[in-house]
Formats: C-alpha cells, sequence, structure tokens
C-alpha cells in the first residue's frame, strides 16, 4: 500500500518507512540494522543507518541507541477527543421520599438539547414514588439547572441541614420553606429557611423503558 509522500523525505527514505509501517510487527522483536538490510535486501548497513537517521530526524522512528536497540516505529501522538457536548455529570440519586445523600462522582450521561438549558447542568437518579403525581418515577433521570434560587412552584433540589438531598416542589413562606411532594399519600415537609439549600431546580426528565 502507497502512502502519500511525506514531507523532507527522499523516495528512498520514503519507501523504507513504508516497509517499516506494513512490516515492522513481523519481527519478533525491534530489527538490528543487520536484520533489515537483509529483509530490504541492503547491501550497506551505512547506507541504510544514513537512511533511518533521516527518519529520526523526521520524528518517525525513535533514536536508536545503547539501551533502545533495534528500529521502532515512533508511537503516533495521541487523539484529541473532543468533548461530547450532551454529556452531563451523573451526581448519584436523589431522593423522591425521603431525604437521601445525593453523591457526586465522575460518570456523565448523554442529555439531549432541548432537555437541558444553556446554564451549568447536572443529573441526577430519582429513587422514590414521592413525586410520581407530577410524571416522575422510580429510576427516571432529571436534569438539573445548577442554581440557589427558586421561585414558588418549580421542583428543586433541595439540601436539607447540609447531609441530606431530596427533590421536591417548593414553596417558601416569611420564616418557613416547605417541600411538597406529589404524592397524595405523601404530607409536606416543613423547615427553617436556613435548614434548606436549594441546590437546583428541574428543566427536564428521561426515562429508560425495559
Amino acid at each position: 500500500m502507497k502512502h502519500d509522500r511525506l514531507p523532507d523525505l527522499t523516495r528512498r527514505q520514503q519507501e523504507i518507512y513504508e516497509y517499516l509501517l506494513e512490516n515492522l510487527h513481523k519481527f519478533p522483536h525491534p530489527p538490528t540494522l543487520d536484520e533489515l538490510c537483509t529483509a530490504l535486501g541492503l547491501s550497506s548497513r551505512g547506507s541504510l543507518h544514513k537512511q533511518l537517521q533521516a527518519l529520526v530526524k523526521a520524528g518517525l522512528i525513535e533514536p536508536m541507541n545503547n539501551k533502545r536497540r533495534g528500529v521502532r516505529l515512533t508511537p503516533p501522538p495521541p487523539q484529541d477527543v473532543p468533548p461530547d457536548e450532551n454529556e452531563l455529570p451523573l451526581y448519584g440519586r436523589i431522593a423522591a421520599g425521603r431525604p437521601i445523600e445525593a453523591i457526586a462522582g465522575e460518570e456523565t450521561i448523554s442529555v439531549p438539547p432541548p432537555l437541558r438549558t444553556d446554564r451549568p447542568c447536572y443529573v441526577l437518579e430519582v429513587k422514590g414514588d414521592s413525586m410520581i403525581d407530577a410524571g416522575i418515577l422510580d429510576g427516571d433521570w432529571v436534569i438539573i439547572e445548577q442554581r440557589d434560587y427558586a421561585r414558588n412552584g418549580e421542583i428543586v433540589v433541595a439540601l436539607v441541614d447540609g447531609e441530606e438531598a431530596t427533590l421536591k416542589r417548593i414553596e417558601q413562606r416569611q420564616g418557613r420553606v416547605i417541600l411538597h411532594p406529589a404524592n397524595r399519600e405523601m404530607k409536606p415537609m416543613s423547615y427553617r429557611p436556613e435548614q434548606v439549600q436549594i441546590q437546583g431546580v428541574l428543566v427536564g426528565q428521561m426515562r429508560r423503558y425495559h
């Protein structure tokens, strides 16, 4: 297989480099100059060494020295993988019931742009059934816009007493914050304002069907 001519290489250097690309893996170990001369059918070890030095200078093979014997191709540079703009951090589980801790981790999950906003967002997996009347079921993923304020009636991630996070509809009154479940069998939870820290507002939702 012929490759496009590389800059600053002669035709002979190009041929040697192509041979290395296509055949170096067939050798049981990095070949010496003598082994490469035999494989290429060359009689002059000095001439081959000169050609290989040009390939070293071009950055195509590694420099040869006493510690690194044999001819080795230079490893290709690592490919920069562009970040997936749809990936959001997955911060564990959020309680739609009694509060449980939402744990930050290194996982991410792909979220279509219509389900998020232009502001920083993250994803939580719902645990529990206190929001079922709002269509939020156990196992759903909710997309949360990260902010520390909310309007009354919005569904928020609320951190209670600095320890436990829960997903509820918020009502803010003078001297009280009430977290409302969306389940007729459950009662609202009332706290002092200093007990509740808003960590984000629900902006989207995803569901997996088995």
